[in-house]
């Protein structure tokens, strides 16, 4: 893809807090704008369309409209990393739309998949899910688990801690 191209996503998107609220749509224009400039040269079925615009909706407030953009990209074979991140963003929109069960279903695989930067982010919006379930104790596990490997001491207590909160010993 041209690298222009990429800056210009990359430079609106580092806008986007300049942004009013009021002004959503007019930032939503500006990216679909900008991924159609980037998917013209890709197959007519790219996932990456889609997921740019799904991104779009869910950063200004649309979950709604994003979930089904985000499915698409997915079905489209959207993978690796920004398969993943779709994966959670995917989870955290239809927990915000009130469907926080369905939002466990793409996340759960990734706690057992390949390792990187979004480990922790899976386990966040992991965690929103069950909360907004009333199953804070299941969300509170994910999160205190999260840090865990990450802690300068404590690693083992902490897991188990986190790991207790969920299968009490009898």
């Amino acid at each position: 893809m041209n690298d222009d191209r990429e800056d210009r996503v990359t430079a609106a998107w580092a806008a986007f807090e300049a942004y009013p609220r009021e002004r959503a749509a007019d930032f939503r224009a500006v990216v679909d704008a900008l991924v159609d400039a980037l998917v013209a040269a890709l197959p007519p079925d790219s996932p990456l369309g889609p997921f740019g615009r799904a991104c779009a909706w869910d950063s200004t407030g649309r979950s709604d409209r994003a979930v089904p953009l985000y499915r698409e990209a997915l079905d489209r074979g959207l993978a690796g990393y920004p398969g993943r991140r779709a994966r959670i963003q995917l989870a955290g929109s239809l927990r915000d739309t009130g469907r926080a069960e369905e939002g466990v279903a793409p996340l759960t695989p990734e706690l057992d998949g390949p390792s990187d930067e979004l480990d922790d982010a899976v386990r966040a919006v992991l965690a929103l899910c069950p909360s907004s379930l009333g199953r804070d104790r299941e969300g509170l596990a994910l999160v205190l688990g999260a840090p865990a490997p990450h802690l300068p001491r404590h690693q083992r207590s902490t897991a188990n801690y986190a790991r207790a909160l969920t299968h009490p010993a009898g």
